[in-house]
């Protein structure tokens, strides 16, 4: 404990001695989290949500924005005490829709005529306008056998009055990352907005739209005549080992109060099938779809249905990179989207013809792109390590960025932090491995500092120029540590080959990666303290930290965050079977060798390193059971171990207080094994 507070206390009095303070946790949940993005069809107004949490009260409020599209006259729109969320511009750009105690409402940009739109018992998750503002399709969990909302309340009062709390199981995926499934299911509703009547269009289907897994709000749009609707769904009986997700289509003629609608199926891939968009002619309906079944990072191509021939055509063939967000140029000529790009994740506009694909914005972490009704302007969010969201636009014509929004600038002015910078180092059979390094503020490149050494989840991830709220680079360099954060076989935005290469091979080529990358940077950054280095990670990057633990002593303390330790009875317990089915290559009694091959609970008999464990009680993906098993061994084995177990919180420490102890527990932990020397 005090050895960190030596290390924090140094670079505090340095600091002080400068203009500029350590981030800390304070500033980072003081942070304003531009979220969900719109921008109005006429092109003057962009809407968008801001969260702003409380130490406090321990929780976040979001609220509703609107700035001009130049980048001036930033005003709240919704301020109230209580969340809204998801603003969508009415069609003729004079009202905004918005989601307020899971029912949509409505008003003028002045904020008059406010109107509640929807007054559904099973509340609204998401919703869109039709082109012509007349209908608006939404989604809504109910229960499926029921046809009307007396039955949904009804049932839910049952359920809430009996003294039997049991659930009886007949199927797997009961539950999912953080929620016990139940009976309720997410279904897709058509709303007239003038008679205010809506309609279910799978009415008493068990199937989920969105898809529970992979599944997204951008799972279901509506044809610009208004006549067809696309949406997403998983029509496989076990969703536990399908990644199955197939984009179909009803004709709004068709529908029947009811009445099981008849749907076209227009995906093939038996992969996952996902995020349809119609061109603004009509004329196609572009969707990414994945091509191999059972692999949940496969490659997402970008493909073409012709509306009119019902062909498909696949328009990223020749191009090793994986699409999402995709939306359409004004013209129909062209998409963009994003992609994972190493260290960045950059927007690319794909011409439809050609096929030819050119870089728009490159560097950074961009997200939400939306396009101007005339195609000169490309509106999104970006981030990099030293500033969190803020709202960008791009001329489409010359690339010019301009930055619209600086909500956070009082805060990150304020701060001393360093920009990532990046190294690449050999890894296993040569290959190339890419490393971010973030020096700690007021670095003196004469002197000695102690490393912390990060490993993304995934393993299908990547460590990016990105300010994340969790795993903040700025964070964990802030007390006086150098930041190496490597990105091995499995990770994304390097071609779908060395993503590939991790599956069948968690401890192999990765771990050898991992290592390779640490001795490079021991050797050739004379600034990092060899004497003092540490390890930590999350999801997969917790199953290595386990696996290093067991294989190597190079790391004077450890911090496993939600890492699998025991590949067996992960695989009876977590909840997307698919994944081991696919990473390892088999179930337990098909290809038990590779279980056993690559499960730390087999070598951390070895291990010499004390180890921090962590672990929250909602984590449904990686069981909590995984951090009994590894506390347990550890304590048994008289390894120096700890437990930080959070009993309301999941795969992620998303409350504010609890961060905070995540934050100082992680300190406590590496400052105790600081040698002095």
């Amino acid at each position: 404990m005090k050895k960190v507070i030596l290390i924090s206390f140094l670079f505090v009095a340095i600091s002080f001695a400068q203009s500029k303070q350590l981030m800390n946790y304070d500033y980072l949940w003081g942070m304003k989290r531009i979220g969900a993005l719109e921008l109005s069809p006429d092109g003057k107004t962009i809407a968008f949500t801001m969260s702003i949490y409380s130490m406090d009260l321990n929780k976040g409020n979001s609220d509703i924005y609107l700035i001009d599209s130049d980048g001036n006259n930033l005003r709240p729109f919704k301020n109230s005490a209580k969340s809204e969320a998801n603003p969508k511009f009415s069609p003729d750009s004079k009202k905004l829709a918005y989601l307020f105690e899971g029912q949509i409402h409505v008003e003028n940009l002045d904020g008059t005529g406010a109107e509640q739109v929807t007054d559904i018992y099973t509340g609204v998750n998401d919703f869109i306008w039709s082109k012509d503002g007349k209908k608006i399709l939404f989604t809504s969990s109910v229960y499926p056998r029921c046809s009307d909302e007396e039955c949904n309340k009804e049932t839910d009062r049952r359920k809430e009055e009996s003294k039997v709390k049991a659930s009886l199981f007949t199927e797997l995926m009961y539950r999912h990352w953080n929620d016990w499934r139940g009976e309720k299911r997410s279904h897709l509703f058509l709303m007239d907005c003038e008679s205010k009547e809506y309609m279910d269009l799978i009415p008493g289907s068990y199937s989920d739209v969105p898809p529970i897994a992979l599944g997204s709000a951008s799972d279901y749009s509506i044809s610009p005549d208004g006549s067809e609707i696309a949406f997403t769904m998983n029509p496989d009986v076990n969703l536990a080992v399908s990644t199955n997700n197939e984009i179909f289509l009803v004709n709004v003629n068709d529908l029947q109060k009811g009445m099981m609608i008849p749907t076209k199926k227009i995906s093939q891939s038996l992969g996952n099938d996902n995020q349809p968009v119609y061109s603004p002619d009509g004329k196609f309906i572009a969707f990414c779809s994945m091509e191999r079944a059972g692999f949940e990072a496969d490659k997402q191509r970008v493909l073409l249905y012709d509306r009119i021939t019902g062909t498909l055509a696949d328009l990223t063939e020749k191009h090793d990179i994986s699409a999402s967000e995709l939306i359409w140029s004004p013209d129909s000529k062209s998409i963009y989207f994003t992609a994972a790009n190493e260290i960045h994740t950059s927007i690319y506009k794909l011409d439809i013809q050609s096929r030819e694909l050119t870089t728009v914005v490159n560097d950074r972490g961009n997200t939400n792109i939306i396009v101007s009704n005339d195609g000169k302007k490309l509106f999104f969010k970006q981030q990099r390590s030293t500033q969190p969201y803020e709202v960008f636009s791009v001329n489409t014509s010359d690339e010019a960025l301009t930055q619209l929004t600086s909500v956070n600038k009082n805060i990150v002015e304020k701060l001393e932090m360093n920009e990532v910078e990046t190294f690449w180092s050999k890894g296993s059979d040569g290959k190339p491995v890419q490393s971010i390094i973030v020096k700690p503020p007021y670095f003196n490149p004469d002197k000695k500092y102690p490393m912390i050494f990060l490993i993304h989840g995934g393993p299908q991830g990547k460590w990016s120029d990105d300010f994340h709220y969790r795993w903040n680079l700025q964070m964990f360099a802030a007390p006086g540590y150098v930041v190496v954060a490597p990105n091995p076989r499995g990770s994304v935005g390097y071609g779908q080959k060395f993503t590939d290469e991790i599956s069948g091979d968690w401890g192999g080529k990765a771990y050898e990666d991992l290592m390779n990358a640490y001795d490079h940077a021991i050797e050739n950054f004379s600034f990092i303290d060899s004497k003092n280095t540490f390890a930590a990670g999350g999801s997969y990057g917790g199953y290595m930290v386990n696996w290093i633990a067991g294989h190597t002593d190079r790391f004077n303390a450890l911090v496993s965050h939600a890492g699998v330790f025991n590949l067996e009875s992960m695989y009876g317990t977590t909840e997307e079977l698919w994944f081991p089915e696919w990473e390892y290559q088999g179930t337990p009694w098909t290809n038990r060798e590779m279980y056993e091959k690559f499960s730390p609970h087999r070598f951390i008999h070895n291990c010499k390193t004390p180890i921090l464990v962590v672990h929250g009680a909602y984590d449904f993906r990686v069981p909590e059971s995984q951090a009994f098993e590894l506390f347990t061994h550890l304590q048994r084995l008289g390894i120096e171990s700890k437990f930080l177990y959070f009993p309301d919180e999941s795969h992620f420490v998303s409350k504010p207080q609890n961060s905070r102890l995540w934050w100082n527990t992680i300190y406590d932990w590496f400052g105790k094994f600081y040698v002095r020397h």
